[in-house]
C-alpha cells in the first residue's frame, strides 16, 4: 500500500514581501534616474547638433552670396542708385551665380540682403535687380539664436570701416574710391558658441 506524500509550502511573510517590494522600488528609481539622464543628455546633444549645423549652413550661405559679389549696382523701389555692395543699417549686395534649375528667363545675378530682426538673423532676396514700388523681397529665416551681428569692411587704405561705400574716399578728391572692400568680416554672437568672427574675401 502506497501512502500519500505530503509535501510542506511555505510562503512568503509580510516581512519578506516588504523587503522585497522595497528593493524593486529603489532599483526601479535608480534605472528611471538613469534612463532619464541619458534621455536629457541626448536631448541636448540633439539641440547642439541641430544649432551646429545650422551655423555651418549660415556660413555657407554668407560665404557664397559675399565672394560672389559683382560690380553690378541697381535701383530700389524709389528709382535711386544703389553701389554693388552697401554696408551699414542695411547690408545688401549683388551676387552671381543664382542657379537657375527651372531655365526661366532672368538673370543669372541676384540682390540679397541680410538683417538681424528680433533676435532673428534674416536673408532677403529680390526677384529682380531694379525694383519697382511693388517689389517685395523674399525672407529667409536662417537663425533664432543670434543676438548681435556686426560687420566690417577693410579698405584700400588697409583700415577697418564700420561703413560701406567708404565715406572718406567718396568725399576726398585725393583718395580713389574704391567700389568693393577687400575683405568683409561679419561677427556673429550666438547665444550658445558666443561671438564667432568669419572673413570672406572679395574679388578685385
Amino acid at each position: 500500500m502506497r501512502f500519500p506524500v505530503v509535501v510542506a509550502c511555505r510562503g512568503f511573510t509580510l516581512l519578506e514581501l516588504l523587503v522585497a517590494l522595497a528593493i524593486f522600488g529603489l532599483l526601479a528609481t535608480m534605472s528611471y534616474g538613469g534612463l532619464q539622464a541619458v534621455m536629457t543628455q541626448q536631448s541636448q546633444t540633439e539641440i547642439a547638433a541641430d544649432r551646429l549645423s545650422e551655423l555651418q549652413k549660415l556660413f555657407l550661405i554668407m560665404q557664397r552670396d559675399i565672394e560672389q559679389v559683382v560690380l553690378r549696382p541697381i535701383r530700389d523701389e524709389y528709382g535711386d542708385v544703389q553701389p554693388p555692395l552697401i554696408g551699414g543699417e542695411t547690408f545688401q549686395l549683388t551676387r552671381a551665380g543664382w542657379r537657375n534649375p527651372a531655365g526661366r528667363q532672368r538673370s543669372q545675378l541676384q540682390r540679397v540682403g541680410y538683417a538681424l530682426e528680433e533676435d532673428q538673423l534674416v536673408r532677403y532676396t529680390w526677384a529682380v535687380l531694379d525694383r519697382a514700388q511693388d517689389s517685395e523681397p523674399l525672407v529667409q529665416l536662417l537663425s533664432e539664436a543670434v543676438e548681435r551681428l556686426q560687420i566690417r569692411y577693410l579698405g584700400a587704405d588697409n583700415e577697418w570701416k564700420e561703413q560701406w561705400p567708404d565715406t572718406q574716399a567718396s568725399a576726398d578728391p585725393a583718395i580713389v574710391p574704391v567700389l568693393l572692400p577687400g575683405v568683409v568680416e561679419v561677427t556673429v554672437q550666438h547665444e550658445t558658441y558666443g561671438p564667432l568672427v568669419w572673413l570672406f574675401q572679395l574679388p578685385r
